[in-house]
């Protein structure tokens, strides 16, 4: 099988807490991987290193068959990258942006002229296009963000919480348009806390916990005789139940 992401060993230390601990992952590729965690348990820290924003304690990672110690820059031009905290540069348009973006990639003026058209009228930004994006809402600014992370059609997308802060009608328009990336087999490693979108859209799942990798497979087989989320609060541990209820909700008025 050929893997769009193989880690061995993949390890980050800062000072004395260890975020990301032996990690052995193996994504294959045209698949749509869910990696899965508690709040800390080190999948916004595994997607830096994997893209090459961190560097690792220990251990090595290959992305699209390159190590991302040695030939990182090859991964990162075959890449795309919707980060949690987006850093788009607000004082840009939304048109601006994208032409940057692709030029950053050395996508040609021509073509980023035609992919942004498509972009814009696919998510719903035809209309913001010469808006500043410090104008722009939230929601508009993940669509932007998914849009600079599509321009120069990367082979491996990576999502860290893209569906958070968003309304339906955004989170329905994303999830149509990840759809098609990976209907061309394409790869996407997306993380999330909303275990229902994960059901519907990821093939396989990895489930990480205190920095370890915990549960890994298909997310039929992860899934089999139950749901996603008992399969994962099973792998994280038994979890503290809080009360049923409230003191002060008890009884009638």
């Amino acid at each position: 099988m050929e893997y769009a992401i193989e880690t061995d060993g993949l390890t980050k230390d800062f000072a004395a807490l260890r975020a990301v601990d032996t990690l052995e992952l193996r994504v294959p590729r045209g698949s749509f991987y869910g990696f899965l965690g508690p709040n800390g348990a080190g999948k916004s820290t595994t997607i830096k290193m994997l893209t090459g924003l961190m560097g690792p304690t220990a251990g090595a990672a290959r992305v699209l068959g390159h190590d991302m110690a040695s030939d990182g820059l090859e991964a990162k031009a075959r890449i795309g990258v919707v980060p949690e905290d987006l850093c788009l540069f607000e004082n840009l348009t939304a048109r601006e942006y994208l032409i940057f973006i692709g030029r950053m990639y050395r996508v040609e003026k021509a073509v980023i002229g035609e992919r942004s058209d498509e972009l814009f009228a696919l998510l719903g930004l035809e209309d913001a296009e010469k808006t500043l994006i410090a104008d722009f809402s939230h929601g508009m600014k993940k669509k932007l963000s998914l849009a600079a992370a599509l321009i120069h059609d990367p082979e491996l997308l990576f999502l860290d919480e893209p569906f958070e802060g968003i309304d339906a009608i955004t989170s329905r328009t994303i999830r149509a348009v990840l759809d098609r990336f990976v209907e061309r087999a394409s790869t996407i490693f997306l993380t999330s806390h909303i275990l229902e979108i994960v059901e519907k859209l990821c093939t396989h799942v990895g489930i990480i916990n205190q920095g370890r990798l915990v549960s890994d497979g298909l997310l039929s087989d992860l899934a089999s005789g139950g749901s996603l989320e008992d399969a994962f609060v099973k792998a994280v541990g038994r979890v503290e139940e809080a009360p049923a209820t409230l003191s002060w909700l008890n009884g009638t008025r």
